[in-house]
């Protein structure tokens, strides 16, 4: 039986559409996705509201995908890496929790309605502390585990692409 070379391979999966990364790449990306997408809100008129009606739900969408997938996949395997894990991921989810609140919220609003423009910056800033306690702490943690970045990594891609969010609708 003929085995693939780690390019052969590599492209097979860029090809299905998997990113060969590991989880913390990966997960490291939509970090920088959401923030170059949370910029491009902050560059918009008071005036082009239909842009940003479609810019926040796709930060709504992209932020949605991504803590589904860490609740499922990475948060479990870094909790169960450690019990000194424990706290941190408790903390991410509450987090979590509370970025779902004013995700909801903003795809229930239109962009021009009272507290629009403010539930988006609270987001987003939100949204930069979770971030960087997750690259400075827990994503450090993870590495030292014994975790398979590697196959989580084609994990949190494969079920990213699968979620599917209908109430985010433009």
């Amino acid at each position: 039986m003929a085995t693939q070379s780690p390019q052969a391979a590599s492209v097979s999966q860029t090809q299905a559409g998997m990113p060969d990364m590991d989880a913390i790449e990966l997960l490291t990306q939509d970090h920088q996705t959401v923030k170059e997408l949370f910029e491009q809100y902050e560059g918009l008129s008071d005036r082009s509201l239909v842009s940003k009606r479609k810019l926040a739900l796709k930060i709504c969408e992209e932020l949605s995908k991504h803590a589904m997938a860490e609740e499922e996949i990475f948060y479990p395997a870094v909790r169960e890496a450690s019990r000194s894990n424990e706290d941190l991921i408790d903390e991410a989810i509450v987090e979590h929790a509370s970025a779902k609140e004013l995700i909801a919220q903003i795809v229930a609003m239109a962009p021009g309605e009272d507290l629009y423009d403010a539930k988006v910056k609270v987001l987003s800033e939100q949204i930069d502390h979770h971030v960087l306690e997750e690259e400075s702490e827990i994503f450090p943690r993870a590495r030292d585990a014994e975790i398979d970045l590697q196959a989580m990594g084609s994990q949190i891609a494969a079920r990213k692409a699968e979620i599917e969010l209908p109430d985010m609708q433009a």
